[in-house]
């Protein structure tokens, strides 16, 4: 397939417009029409991992994190970046990044996360907020269904894990059609009323375009009369971190114990033990101390993630057990993620596995 044909599906199941504002997801070298017969998945792009792809026949890299991260100045081969994007450009490997828009997905990289713990009823811990619409129009009776069913079918109508979610009432409309109209009913200059429904339904921010497009394309009116309003509910389904329920309580240190097996973690570090039980654990890939509060407030009794800096551990203040498990180990599985996007749609497409161990802290 070509390149640009993987790369705008990715975009599509792990929307770009979800990444913060710092980061620098999507296609990062290459070329779209590129012909690739395999791809490479990978948490990090090194050099190593460069080179494995070139071996391996793999015409596109898919990274958790960006190469390209800060402004990229030069091309002079002084650094493991610019000799990476260097190399990549000579040998026609192409490189795509999913990273905060990965973290932010409710099935992502934080769930992942929770599934290899073995945590039960999984959810969002901090809900992504102000990405939700209403979706309002006006449509004649007899169009409803065809309206309805395309606007759907462009991703609007989620609420949690129900779809198709709408509500339409009766109601009569009415406009006059001026010069150089074509009416779909009704007359030129003439006030014309029509029996109508008001259909309304919810979409996510970054469905936006493509939702309003199969709205005009499938309703028969010339000109389309449709509201658009920002919610304030919270995206349950999307947002950073996650939370759920071991099997049953165990012990601090015998958690402790079960993150350090389960994700094989070399260099654990953790808050004092006290002798508490934990069955609710929170967690986060990656950094995500910053979401303290949140497992705090949802009665965490444990917060799993990586990068805690030194004044966070103060802040647990004994209400929580925080662990460090590492931010390599907290994020190596989101390979597993994203082969399992890319495997739902292409299934006979080669997807392979980076065997380069790419975690740059090492354990005494």
């Amino acid at each position: 397939m070509k390149t640009g044909e993987l790369c705008s599906y990715l975009d599509a199941v792990v929307p770009l417009s979800l990444q913060e504002s710092y980061d620098n997801s999507g296609l990062q070298v290459g070329r779209p029409e590129k012909e690739i017969e395999a791809a490479l998945i990978t948490l990090d792009v090194t050099e190593e991992v460069l080179e494995e792809a070139v071996s391996k026949g793999c015409g596109l890299i898919i990274s958790h994190h960006p190469v390209i991260f800060k402004g990229l100045r030069k091309l002079a081969w002084s650094s493991p970046v610019e000799r990476i994007i260097a190399r990549a450009i000579r040998n026609d490997i192409a490189i795509y990044s999913a990273h905060t828009n990965l973290d932010m997905l409710g099935t992502g990289v934080s769930r992942k996360l929770a599934e290899k713990l073995g945590l039960s009823d999984i959810r969002v811990l901090q809900p992504l907020k102000g990405r939700l619409l209403k979706l309002v129009t006006f449509v004649p009776f007899e169009h409803l269904e065809r309206v309805r069913n395309a606007v759907f079918e462009a991703g609007a109508g989620f609420i949690g894990n129900y779809d198709c979610c709408g509500f339409t009432v009766a109601g009569k409309g009415s406009f006059r059609a001026g010069e150089g109209t074509n009416p779909f009913v009704g007359e030129k200059g003439e006030m014309h009323f029509e029996n109508e429904e008001r259909f309304e339904t919810v979409l996510f921010s970054h469905l936006k375009g493509k939702v309003i497009k199969a709205l005009l394309e499938a309703h028969p009116y010339e000109e389309v009369a449709y509201d658009l309003y920002k919610l304030e509910n919270d995206n349950t389904d999307l947002g950073l971190g996650c939370y759920g329920y071991l099997p049953e309580a165990i012990s601090d240190r015998d958690f402790l114990a079960l993150v350090a097996e389960k994700l094989q973690a070399g260099g654990l570090r953790h808050s004092a033990l006290n002798g508490t039980s934990i069955r609710k654990v929170a967690v986060c890939g990656g950094s995500g101390s910053s979401l303290l509060g949140d497992a705090i407030a949802c009665r965490a009794d444990a917060l799993v993630t990586g990068d805690i800096k030194y004044h966070t551990w103060f802040e647990a203040d004994n209400k929580i057990l925080l662990a460090d498990c590492g931010h390599f180990e907290s994020e190596k599985f989101s390979v597993e993620v994203l082969h399992d996007l890319i495997i739902k749609k292409f299934p006979k497409f080669a997807l392979r596995f980076s065997e380069t161990n790419t975690n740059p802290i090492n354990y005494l």
